[in-house]
């Protein structure tokens, strides 16, 4: 099965993580595969994002991490920066259905999605100092139009994990649903709610909102250029050794 799973139907195309085992993070070839997805998307009504085996994302894939060259770790980062983007630049509304966490670059993706529907189990929330990275693609750009500054940089800082109802009442999420059947059925709700209404008028609806996503724009990449700064730090190779390991990391030995 490959690693991105595109499923089109009448109205609705479905882009799923498959690579449940990692809890579906996305290396380079993912990124490009889901980019492309939305990208090319303009003849359905809507795109769900979402993941396999009980995990929506938990960012970009950190094996090898430490070993990377700055090509690879360029690579990966120039393609996650084109996945939010083209969810935004997307003509049709972007509806992640997260079932389980999403963290990291994961979280993200919820933040450059129009909307976001999650099942009581769906826990939210940034990873980069923890493991020696920054959110720069949304989480401390973005993210505080959504919830509030203080808010979201106490979700990018801190690195904390929220709920999906602690992540409905900061206006992260627009639903909380019981399971993964329940989920379906609000996907078929929203897409209901969706076929009803001019596609035409909804992507310029979509595109005009992008006001503070396209102000962002600068802020990303100059946010990716720091982080390739910082490659082969020491704070990064331990934070990459501390993550594989599943262990706490030391920054300050």
């Amino acid at each position: 099965m490959a690693d991105v799973e595109i499923v089109d139907t009448e109205h609705i195309r479905t882009v799923r993580l498959n690579r449940p085992e990692r809890r579906n993070a996305y290396d380079q070839d993912m990124a490009v595969a889901m980019a492309e997805a939305f990208e090319s998307a303009a003849g359905f009504e809507m795109v769900v994002l979402t993941g396999s085996g009980g995990s929506f994302c938990a960012g970009g894939y950190l094996a090898n991490l430490e070993k990377a060259d700055p090509i690879t770790i360029r690579s990966l980062f120039e393609g996650s920066l084109r996945v939010v983007d083209a969810i935004r630049q997307c003509p049709r509304p972007v509806i992640a259905a997260v079932d389980g966490p999403a963290a990291g670059g994961g979280n993200e993706l919820v933040v450059a999605c129009d909307f976001a529907i999650a099942t009581e189990r769906a826990t939210f929330g940034q990873t980069g100092p923890k493991v020696g990275s920054a959110p720069v693609l949304g989480a401390t750009n973005l993210l505080p139009i959504q919830i509030g500054e203080k808010r979201a940089r106490e979700m990018a800082m801190m690195c904390r994990r929220y709920s999906a109802q602690q992540a409905l009442d900061m206006g992260l999420i627009n639903e909380v649903v019981a399971d993964e059947a329940a989920l379906e059925e609000a996907i078929t709700r929203w897409s209901d709610e969706i076929h009803a209404l001019s596609p035409r008028y909804l992507e310029i609806t979509k595109i005009s909102s992008n006001l503070w996503w396209n102000e962002s724009a600068d802020s990303m990449r100059a946010g990716l250029g720091m982080l390739l700064q910082a490659v082969g730090s020491d704070d990064m190779l331990e934070g990459a050794r501390a993550f594989m390991e599943k262990r706490k990391p030391k920054f300050r030995d």
